[in-house]
């Protein structure tokens, strides 16, 4: 088999009853080999700045007095060809799962494999961490792996080997998508009240050449976008 290839996950606005018009699931990936010369570099980002190297990054802590921080770990990933992004962005105000005999969580589940099916590529090896919160027990985590695997024919699971939970504060790359995805929440939730995040959003679109808010190519490799509808549950 190829390279082994880390992918890590994170998501905004998934519960059922939060009141928000849109989930996205997000994801950063990077060769396995790779992860430690760029979890260094998101270190030594946060001592430019006077802060902790171990500070955990989220997208909640953005303001304007740290803008200029959290836009530089923003144009590091820009900056860095190792390194990639997919979110997929899901209205919610559409849903009727009782029409397709499924719980919000089930939905829930076939949304992060609509999201991460695209980033698998049968030449590599996969290890995905999930930032760990109580909506992934270990039965729908070996679940999620069982689907992609089968999906991608790889029933000797040479492919993905490894569906794991990790704690955010603990792995920067989670962190790193926490904050890629909370961009394209705050977009696609179209808010404006925190100048600081509002700066991050325009340096994204910027940077990326991307509204945020529409569906990208399927094979974009930076900054890969998918707008989810019910009749494209299959893409």
């Amino acid at each position: 088999m190829g390279e082994a290839i880390n992918v890590y996950c994170d998501e905004s606005c998934h519960l059922e009853h939060d009141h928000q018009p849109v989930m996205v699931l997000g994801a950063v990936w990077c060769l396995e080999e790779k992860a430690r010369s760029i979890t260094e570099r998101l270190r030594e980002i946060k001592a430019h700045h006077r802060l902790n190297r171990w500070l955990e990054v989220k997208w909640t802590s953005v303001s304007m007095s740290k803008v200029n921080f959290f836009q530089d770990i923003l144009d590091y990933f820009f900056d860095d060809d190792d390194l990639h992004f997919r979110a997929l962005i899901a209205p919610k105000d559409t849903l009727r799962h009782e029409q397709h005999a499924q719980t919000h969580d089930d939905w829930y589940y076939k949304m992060y494999f609509n999201m991460l099916k695209i980033i698998i590529d049968p030449r590599f090896r996969y290890h995905i961490y999930l930032d760990y919160k109580d909506t992934w027990g270990r039965v729908k985590v070996a679940k999620l792996k069982e689907v992609l695997a089968n999906a991608h024919y790889d029933f000797s699971r040479q492919i993905i080997e490894r569906i794991q939970t990790v704690r955010s504060r603990e792995v920067e790359l989670i962190q790193l998508a926490d904050l890629l995805t909370g961009i394209i929440s705050y977009k696609n939730r179209n808010l404006s009240g925190n100048a600081g995040k509002v700066q991050l959003v325009s340096r994204m679109q910027e940077r990326s050449h991307k509204l945020l808010t529409h569906t990208t190519l399927v094979r974009e490799d930076k900054v890969n976008l998918f707008k989810w509808r019910p009749a494209e549950a299959d893409q």
